[in-house]
């Protein structure tokens, strides 16, 4: 497990070996969690890689016909 240093600035450099691992670029968003006693930082991806996600989800709903 690598340590990072909390620059004067609150700021953090990423290990190397993870930002090869998950492929991060420089300029990428990053959306900071506090849960309990640790941060995690969750990758926001662009709206437009999400297009098409849903394509060909059955969105038929069956409906109980005692309702009204």
């Amino acid at each position: 497990m690598d340590a990072v240093t909390i620059s004067p600035e609150f700021q953090i450099v990423m290990p190397q070996a993870v930002c090869e691992a998950l492929k991060l670029k420089p300029g990428e968003k990053m959306r900071v969690l506090q849960f309990d006693n640790r941060i995690e930082l969750i990758r926001v991806s662009a709206q437009k890689k999400a297009r098409g996600m849903l394509e060909g989800m059955d969105t038929v709903i069956v409906r109980n016909a005692n309702r009204v």
